[in-house]
């Protein structure tokens, strides 16, 4: 039987209501490979201490275990609140091919950041020739 969005978004809200009831921001995550959950996670920065413990890290962390892979490229993402720049850079990282989102975070969301956000200030070209010379190195040993 095909399980459509409303089905994972339901699990993903599952998730998010263990964060709300460990007092944690409510966000819930599920990663899908053909029509099965095979990560979740919710969030969980405040019980383990650690800023990176959101639920999309913990889902695509558990994921990639379960597939012994860090490629995720054949995986669906549902996720009960848009993610932060960090979470949709995992999310881009693993290749997942979808996201599905229950709705958007208008203040720390990826795409506010990515269009509206001038707080943080970037400077680049700082030993840019070395920077690069190291990395074309890595890679050209690696073809």
């Amino acid at each position: 039987m095909e399980l459509g969005p409303e089905f994972f978004m339901k699990q993903a809200l599952k998730q998010a209501e263990q964060a709300f009831a460990e007092d944690e921001v409510p966000i819930g995550a599920v990663v899908v490979a053909n029509n099965q959950i095979i990560g979740k996670g919710y969030n969980q920065v405040e019980k383990l201490k650690d800023p990176t413990a959101h639920a999309e890290i913990l889902a695509i962390t558990a994921a990639a275990a379960y597939l012994s892979s860090k490629i995720l490229d054949e995986c669906e993402i549902y996720i009960t609140v848009e993610p932060c720049l960090m979470c949709f850079g995992a999310i881009k990282n693993a290749r997942i091919k979808k996201i599905t989102l229950g709705c958007l975070e208008p203040k720390h969301g990826f795409s506010n950041f990515l269009y509206n956000n001038n707080k943080v200030e970037i400077k680049s070209g700082v030993l840019e020739d070395e920077a690069r010379i190291l990395m074309q190195t890595f890679f050209e040993r690696k073809r």
